[in-house]
């Protein structure tokens, strides 16, 4: 049995404790959070609290000390949290994105290398989303022909208090959050994933509406993105969290319980759109348009129209990401799914995307 404790009970940590509860070869050991908050949400679960993890080693005796860590703590506080995890020889699934900072993200692949025999699964956990397997498998196969372009849109409206102080004060932060590292950074790594590395970025920012209220809120909210990948494909993406929108990941697919999803037989519900020599794709109705077998092919043909069927939708995607975690700790599989280095990259995109704003010119990844 793998021992595994949480350590930030906010928004995150309670649903990856559901998937350590529910996994057959996993036992949550504990919640670890500064935060007497967090106390009540460790009972809930019927594990024990505390504040660090200093105390929880201390504690603790040492046949019952964790074998791995769930780290849900703001984005900030990532590789500081990580870095000790690792001075002890815990095995860790760092939640995205790695860091608020590349040199701080460096600092930690240092860590690493020190420490080989600790695995490190970041938690772009999307990448097990029935979905976005499905889409990665229509683009290995073929099915759209030669990669051409993609167009992507996360659109949603976030309450106000989810920015309140105390608990959500880092969210309004320039420094530390805005919608490109909490949410963005999740899209950039399936567009990594889908189509290669990013090589270039430009950003044009949305009209600030919550700045305009509240001087206190620095943090962006949101972008007109052009894209270049190393492979040749060319990209536009939207990102905004002040609008009501049902065009993103979350509305679309249903995957967050706490964002409802909208019934795709009465709304557009597609976040991505896929284009290429053979066919195109929307994701995730998972509509796929061609001209089939057709002798001709061009806009004076018919498009054939298919949707294309996705397997395993009633698999949540964190179960899914720590069944991986647990086959790797176990050596039944040999590579995380997203290492280090991939959240970095994702990373190295969103800082690019911040400078690209204040530059207000392209930039080269």
């Amino acid at each position: 049995m793998i021992r595994i404790v949480i350590i930030g009970a906010g928004l995150i940590g309670p649903r990856h404790a559901q998937s350590v509860q529910v996994h057959p070869l996993t036992q949550l050991t504990a919640f670890i959070d500064p935060s007497p908050t967090a106390i009540p949400i460790a009972q809930s679960f019927n594990v024990p609290h505390f504040p660090s993890i200093t105390s929880m080693l201390d504690a603790l005796p040492r046949h019952q000390h964790p074998h791995a860590a769930i780290v849900c703590t703001p984005n900030h506080t990532h590789v500081a949290v990580a870095k000790e995890l690792i001075s002890h020889g815990i095995h860790i699934l760092l939640e995205k994105p790695v860091s608020d900072s590349i040199e701080s993200a460096q600092d930690l692949l240092s860590t690493i290398n020190e420490r080989p025999d600790v695995k490190i699964l970041v938690g772009h956990h999307r990448r097990f989303n029935p979905y976005v397997q499905t889409t990665k498998t229509q683009i290995t196969t073929n099915s759209l022909g030669t990669l051409i372009a993609v167009n992507g849109l996360w659109t949603l409206q976030k309450s106000d208090d989810y920015f309140a102080p105390p608990l959500g004060a880092w969210r309004a932060d320039k420094s530390k959050g805005g919608v490109f590292g909490i949410n963005l950074i999740h899209d950039i790594d399936l567009l990594h994933f889908f189509f290669g590395p990013i090589t270039r970025v430009h950003a044009e920012s949305i009209r600030p509406q919550r700045h305009r209220a509240n001087t206190s809120h620095t943090a962006e909210e949101g972008a007109a993105l052009t894209l270049r990948f190393a492979s040749g494909v060319v990209g536009t993406f939207l990102v905004c969290d002040a609008t009501p929108s049902p065009l993103n990941f979350e509305t679309g697919t249903g995957e967050n319980p706490l964002i409802p999803r909208v019934d795709p037989t009465k709304s557009a519900s597609d976040c991505y759109r896929i284009f290429g020599s053979e066919g195109s794709l929307s994701v995730p109705d998972m509509t796929r348009w061609s001209y089939g077998g057709q002798a001709l092919k061009g806009w004076n043909g018919d498009l054939t129209i298919e949707k294309v069927s996705v397997e395993g939708v009633d698999v949540k995607p964190f179960d899914k990401q720590l069944g991986h975690f647990v086959d790797v700790l176990q050596g039944r599989v040999r590579e995380v799914s997203c290492s280090v280095e991939d959240g970095v990259r994702a990373l190295m995109v969103v800082r690019a995307a911040k400078e690209s704003l204040e530059k207000g010119m392209p930039v080269e990844i």
